[in-house]
């Protein structure tokens, strides 16, 4: 709560990526005390066809933090984003538990102008469990390179 309350002040409403940043989201919104919405990856097929779910009559043009789960590219996120701002919420920004600080999703964000938190992120979470143990120098190597270049990591690993 408090990463949410430094990074981007008072905020009226608070809005959850469908669907796993929809738990996080509900318990924040419950912890700060604030309303709470959660935003679809497209319009529902049937009803009112929304992509944004919750009480619009009393949190439209609220000013909103996004909450995420995960960031990769930050692409769906984005796109929550974007549909917020179609509909008249002032976002504030992102709030993710975790990134993989991938330089695509720095430049996604910046170009979106919308500022991002994360609780944690890869090179956090490698660091950790090599001091703990729980992974050794080989393990490190591989994980580095997955980073590196993710996409044509499996390639290179059969190699």
């Amino acid at each position: 709560m408090a990463a949410i309350q430094d990074k981007f002040g008072a905020v009226g409403c608070i809005a959850g990526v469908a669907t796993a940043g929809i738990p996080q989201g509900a318990l924040v919104a419950q912890e700060l005390g604030l309303p709470f919405i959660y935003v679809r990856s497209k319009p529902k097929e049937h009803g009112t066809g929304s992509m944004i779910e919750g009480d619009a009559a009393t949190t439209s043009g609220k000013r909103v933090v996004v909450i995420e789960d995960l960031l990769s590219t930050g692409k769906s996120s984005l796109q929550a984003v974007e549909a917020l701002r179609a509909a008249g919420y002032d976002v504030a920004g992102l709030a993710a538990i975790f990134t993989y600080g991938f330089d695509i999703a720095d430049e996604n964000f910046k170009q979106a102008n919308c500022p991002y938190v994360t609780l944690s992120n890869y090179n956090a979470l490698v660091k950790y469990a090599e001091e703990h143990q729980f992974i050794n120098e080989k393990d490190v190597n591989l994980l580095k390179q997955w980073r590196e270049n993710p996409s044509t990591w499996g390639e290179m690993a059969a190699s």
